[in-house]
């Protein structure tokens, strides 16, 4: 039997896998398991909705056992997004993550924050971009060629439903993942005050 790891499909056997991924890269791209003690929050932000919304733009590299080191995900349409994230992804976990009852005090209420304001992803500086992405790779799987490949799997998708470019909000002090982008040919694109994140954007045709 071939035990190659291996991009592919995400499958809903993927869920636990990728949630862990999530937590293990979602502190500026380290393990976040110290910063946010529910280990459900970040994948309920930045993984979950996306494999439930719109599980056929999600992929994983699979390690060749079935286990999940990586993945990417994300969006076509990004206004879309928003409006199905508002309307039927926060029903679902508004009884474990209710709305704050004043300003967040601590990193995870400022997480639940953010879970409650969705429409914070649609700014008209990234209206030529619809789509949008995360992608994140355990460190065993890093600088090895499988970012790539995630990426241009993602971006093939995207093409193919007629997609004409992508982008991504990235923490602005993770060097190690601009330094990624920049090679995968993402530019800047200019957002006022966006506060730690650094908008990053591409068309998703790829080079012959």
């Amino acid at each position: 039997m071939d035990h190659q790891p291996r991009v592919r499909p995400y499958r809903r056997s993927d869920r636990d896998g990728v949630a862990d991924v999530c937590v293990r890269t979602a502190h500026n791209g380290g393990d976040a398991r110290d910063v946010y003690p529910d280990q459900q929050l970040m994948p309920t932000l930045f993984a979950a909705p996306y494999c439930h919304l719109e599980p056929e733009l999600a992929f994983v590299l699979d390690d060749g056992r079935g286990g999940v080191g990586g993945y990417v995900l994300g969006t076509a349409d990004t206004e879309r997004f928003v409006l199905d994230f508002r309307s039927r992804w926060i029903p679902r976990v508004a009884d474990r993550y209710p709305p704050l009852p004043g300003p967040p005090t601590t990193p995870s209420e400022e997480m639940i924050g953010l879970l409650h304001r969705p429409e914070r992803m649609v700014l008209p500086e990234l209206k030529a971009h619809p789509a949008h992405l995360h992608i994140d790779l355990l460190p065993e799987w890093q600088r090895r060629g499988y970012g790539r490949q995630l990426m241009h799997t993602f971006l093939t998708a995207l093409h193919e439903r007629g997609v004409p470019a992508v982008h991504l909000g990235m923490v602005t002090v993770n060097t190690a993942a601009r330094a990624f982008y920049d090679r995968l040919g993402f530019q800047p694109i200019p957002v006022p005050d966006p506060g730690p994140l650094t908008y990053l954007g591409r068309d998703t045709a790829l080079a012959p």
